[in-house]
């Protein structure tokens, strides 16, 4: 069984789970969204009644909003729920087959266990680049309604770069699914995972090197910044390709 049949029964199970519909909503409901809370927050703050005269004035004194305040909205937001999707989506998909079974059964098959490891990977990467068109289309239009049109060229490399990121995110997760024994450990072993990149990368210089730089990055794009983060890029492409070959090397060692 090549890789292309176990690809699209992997995408049948994205289907069948509801992980396509319910990441593909999440991203599209945040990528219309984004723009409309940059657009409408400082207003609705302005109409509460009963604030003090002081805060009245500290309301006004509000800037109207701008694009900018728009794409900082959608970074926010993606990276906030984007990350945390990775992870939900991710880390029970070879550990609930393992508990259940069906690894075993499946692999008895002519399939390799780096063909059942990467053909989980490639379904789930379609699901979030299918839904990030989405959020990218919905944020573009609305921005466009609201403010002025943004620029397809670094806005497409905003949205490329937060993929790298999520990317980087599932296969890490993917990882902690293979090594667990059951699904409340790969829970805890993907979202250390988390903690150990927010927490080291927000460390001074040494979080230009981590994935979540690529966010920044790509604002910079967006607002006509000279600035790259290219070590970061690399690091994120290392830790996807490294995280996949782990998880390839330790599931062939596994018993099933």
């Amino acid at each position: 069984m090549n890789f292309i049949t176990v690809f699209r029964k992997e995408m049948q199970e994205q289907w069948r789970t509801y992980r396509f519909l319910v990441v593909a909503a999440v991203f599209a409901a945040f990528g219309l969204a984004s723009p409309l809370l940059a657009k409408f927050t400082p207003e609705m703050f302005k109409a509460i009644p009963g604030v003090t005269p002081e805060l009245q004035a500290a309301l006004a004194a509000i800037p109207a909003p701008t694009v900018s305040d728009a794409i900082a909205q959608y970074v926010k937001n993606m990276s906030q729920f984007g990350i945390l999707l990775a992870l939900l989506v991710t880390m029970g998909v070879v550990v609930q087959e393992k508990e259940r079974g069906t690894a075993a059964f499946f692999l008895t098959r002519p399939v390799s266990r780096e063909t059942f490891l990467l053909a989980k990977f490639a379904a789930l990467s379609v699901t979030f680049i299918a839904s990030m068109a989405l959020a990218a289309i919905g944020c573009w239009y609305y921005t466009l309604v609201l403010f002025s049109p943004l620029a397809w060229g670094p806005f497409l490399a905003l949205n490329g770069l937060m993929l790298v990121v999520f990317l980087a995110y599932m296969a890490l997760a993917l990882l902690a699914s293979t090594i667990a024994p059951t699904n409340g450990v790969a829970a805890g072993l993907a979202f250390v995972a988390l903690i150990l990149l927010g927490g080291i990368g927000a460390l001074p210089s040494i979080g230009d090197y981590f994935p979540g730089r690529l966010f920044s990055w790509g604002v910079s794009l967006m607002l006509g910044g000279k600035g790259t983060a290219w070590p970061a890029f690399w690091i994120s492409l290392g830790v996807i390709a490294t995280a996949l070959l782990a998880a390839c090397l330790i599931f062939r060692r596994q018993e099933i």
